[in-house]
């Protein structure tokens, strides 16, 4: 299907997507073909580059980078049904992880937690104990040559435009947020035309150094390339001088960032993808408004409109605050 947004000023024409074209109840086989640990080091969250090998199905050829794709575990519910589809961002640029179309990838962390609470008032029983999610520690613990479920792909606006070097980008990613990133930069300089001529800016935040994921690629991006630039934004370790690291979340990094917010957000031409934790797009919302840059990106409805951005919170920019053509969202 064919996505065109409009076309008035510098809004972009989004490239053409395939959608659904294998669906949950009728799932495909991938076969995984590399599985390893992506972070930076050691860390206290668990991060794995997976990729599956899809080639025989329609999947094959037949995803974009920015697009998602389903993962369905194996087993049945408490009522006896499939368990549902969990969705994945792509990892891969849309020519895949082999260059032909038939590997895609994601960064998947595994979800382990406590049940909460643990103790129920009056019955004196503990009702804790560990939560395992079941897709993500499933998906982490296939080993080369297994099989997985697969579906999609899913989703038609968090992509490229048919013509990349139309726009420049700037991207907003927090942890396993960097996923569709990693396969847009691969798109943007290593794809079949060449290097884009564009700016990209691509701000990653993270609460630790070793939290970052595919650092050494983007590092090596940012020094090939003049166009590009990776800035990591670090919220709670604290950082020796030396480090040449940002502290603080990425709305902060944005305030302070002349760079960005008085050359690359005013330019008619630029496009903002955030991809993360929700948190991410009330910090970098509230920024853009207070600082007069938010026009090209947001549309403010007016019963907010005579409210300071500094009191903005969540609930109001989910009601009051919607992403124009040049800002694209994917957050949780």
């Amino acid at each position: 299907m064919t996505v065109s947004d409009s076309t008035a000023g510098n809004d972009p024409t989004l490239t053409e997507v395939s959608m659904h074209l294998v669906k949950p109840n009728d799932p495909v086989v991938g076969r995984v073909v590399a599985n390893d640990l992506c972070m930076r080091g050691k860390s206290a969250s668990f991060v794995r580059h997976v990729a599956i090998d899809v080639s025989g199905t329609p999947l094959e050829g037949g995803f974009k980078s920015g697009q998602s794709f389903g993962v369905i575990p194996p087993g049945t519910d408490a009522k006896g049904r499939s368990f549902k589809v969990r969705l994945y961002s792509i990892a891969s640029p849309t020519c895949g992880e082999d260059g032909a179309g038939k590997v895609l990838a994601t960064s998947c962390k595994r979800l382990i937690d406590e049940y909460q609470p643990a103790l129920k008032a009056g019955d004196g029983v503990n009702h804790g104990g560990m939560f395992h999610g079941r897709c993500s520690n499933h998906l982490c613990d296939r080993e080369v040559g297994d099989e997985v479920l697969v579906t999609g792909p899913a989703g038609k606006r968090f992509v490229l435009p048919q013509d990349p070097d139309q726009h420049d980008y700037v991207f907003f990613a927090t942890g396993t947020g960097i996923a569709p990133f990693r396969g847009m930069v691969k798109d943007l300089f290593d794809g079949p035309g060449g290097a884009t001529t564009s700016d990209v800016h691509l701000v990653m935040g993270v609460p630790y150094s070793s939290d970052l994921l595919y650092d050494d690629y983007f590092r090596e991006l940012d020094k090939k390339h003049k166009n590009f630039h990776y800035h990591v934004v670090i919220s709670r370790e604290i950082l020796a001088e030396e480090d040449r690291l940002h502290r603080g979340y990425v709305h902060h990094y944005l305030d302070k960032q002349v760079q960005l917010h008085q050359d690359m957000l005013p330019r008619d031409r630029t496009l903002v993808y955030m991809c993360g934790l929700a948190g991410m797009q009330t910090g970098v919302f509230q920024c853009m408004a207070r600082l007069g840059i938010g026009d090209g990106f947001l549309k403010v409805k007016e019963d907010l409109q005579g409210v300071d951005p500094a009191e903005w919170d969540a609930s109001m920019i989910k009601r009051s605050v919607r992403p124009t053509h040049r800002c694209m969202l994917e957050v949780y």
